[in-house]
């Protein structure tokens, strides 16, 4: 009896450490000396963090702020998506920063058909927003693994449940 192998290609993070990330942003922008009095504030919400300060500068200055302190946590700055910087009352500026989760369909497909054309005795499906690969060896899922960390996807990948 044959034995298979699997792991399930996903993009997530992980939401406890960016609650931190975010909350070490706001520290530092309310102890900086060039930041303190712009009012500046973070609202981290479900799908998204809020931005709201006073000029396009200091929003350069809290998106570095919010990037290094992502980073030093292991968050990929792939799961940032900035949006377009809208006026907001008061000469201020408002920007949402929407979180990427999941896999889309279209990349999902890119992924399968890399895995199909590069890798013959492989299976690969898509189940929703995850990608599942079989194979009979374990050393093939790992050529696997590293040939899609060479490639460059809009998105944080994970890999995952790999048994």
């Amino acid at each position: 009896m044959a034995s298979t192998y699997s792991f399930d290609i996903v993009s997530d993070f992980d939401r406890q450490e960016l609650v931190n990330a975010v909350d070490q942003t706001v520290r530092d922008v309310k102890s900086r000396y060039d930041l303190k009095d712009t009012q500046t504030t973070l609202e981290l919400g479900e799908q998204s963090i809020i931005l709201n300060t006073d000029s396009q500068f200091t929003l350069d200055s809290v998106h570095d702020i919010l990037r290094e302190k992502a980073a030093k946590r292991n968050l990929s700055q792939k799961i940032f998506d900035f949006g377009s910087v809208d006026s907001a009352s008061g000469n201020r500026v408002r920007q949402e920063i929407k979180l990427k989760k999941g896999i889309s369909q279209e990349i999902a497909k890119q992924i399968s058909k890399l895995i199909r054309d590069e890798f013959k005795k492989v299976q690969s499906s898509i189940q929703g927003d995850v990608v599942r690969v079989t194979a009979k060896d374990k050393d093939e899922l790992q050529t696997i693994i590293q040939r899609l960390k060479q490639e460059d996807f809009p998105v944080a990948l994970q890999f995952t449940n790999y048994r």
